[in-house]
């Protein structure tokens, strides 16, 4: 039987991208004949690929990296979600538009949810630090459950966009105003790429963060953080980021393939199993 549901994950580079594997699982799981395919696409490629969207038969896909503005001009509208995020990450076709969508807020909620559930029965304040697209999705998916969100980055200006983009009680701070933000915090996120596997550390001292605060960190690999270690050592919950790559995806597989997926026990092992055999062969 011919595969006629196609569905991708766009991007430049696009090599290290698990989200096949992710949807793999999935078709196997509810028994979809459909395909998810990477496929790397410079820049100026952009508008050959989209002049043949149609044509080629996709249902859609997602996008990541350079390109999550980028294909704004080429959709027929963006929704809420993308609107409020500047960006899209998820492209699918609804009563004969070409959406774009972004569920990276999603994502980074339902992954907090789901592993430190209860965690914001008292929550009012959050701090997150960086001021990029993960910056932007925790503070879209945290300013939805009604918290007061400082954000400390290297360059304030960055953060002052930022804050001025979402406004409300969203605040923007130098990294130096980090110690006495975290006295007040319920919540700490790390949405930089400082921890990753072949980038420099977070180096923050968790001191001034009070006892019941919980920490998430948006890198993934490797799977747990020194900033995660750290917090856990001094007895903080913790939350890691690879949960928000599984359940962003939730939202494209929905809108692609109309069932909704489960992101199970046996998923998170299946990637958490290619991550760290990827981390012994580097």
């Amino acid at each position: 039987m011919p595969i006629t549901q196609r569905a991708f994950v766009m991007g430049h580079p696009i090599a290290h991208s698990r989200s096949p594997m992710l949807h793999g699982y999935w078709f196997r799981q509810l028994g979809v004949d459909g395909s998810y395919e990477r496929l790397d696409i410079s820049p100026d490629k952009l508008a050959g690929f989209f002049a043949n969207f149609k044509e080629a038969g996709w249902i859609g896909g997602n996008v990541t990296v350079p390109h999550k503005s980028a294909v704004i001009p080429y959709l027929d509208r963006i929704d809420a979600n993308a609107q409020a995020m500047g960006a899209v990450n998820t492209i699918f076709w609804q009563d004969g538009e070409l959406v774009g969508g972004n569920a990276d807020g999603i994502g980074f909620m339902g992954n907090l949810d789901e592993l430190a559930p209860g965690w914001d029965a008292n929550a009012l304040n959050a701090v997150v630090i960086g001021a990029g697209g993960a910056a932007r999705a925790a503070v879209h998916g945290l300013k939805g459950r009604g918290l007061a969100i400082s954000l400390c980055n290297r360059t304030l200006p960055h953060a002052e966009a930022l804050a001025a983009h979402f406004g409300g009680d969203v605040s923007a701070h130098g990294l130096d105003a980090l110690p006495g933000e975290m006295k007040k915090a319920d919540l700490l996120v790390n949405a930089t790429s400082l921890g990753m596997v072949g980038q420099p550390p977070l180096e923050i001292d968790l001191g001034n963060l009070k006892p019941a605060a919980t920490v998430c960190d948006v890198v993934y690999v490797p799977l747990e953080t020194a900033l995660l270690s750290q917090a856990k050592a001094r007895g903080h919950r913790t939350v890691s980021g690879l949960g928000m790559l599984l359940h962003q995806g939730v939202f494209g597989f929905r809108k692609w393939f109309g069932q909704i997926p489960t992101v199970s026990a046996e998923l998170r092992k299946l990637i958490t199993d290619d991550i760290l055999a990827g981390q012994a062969k580097s």
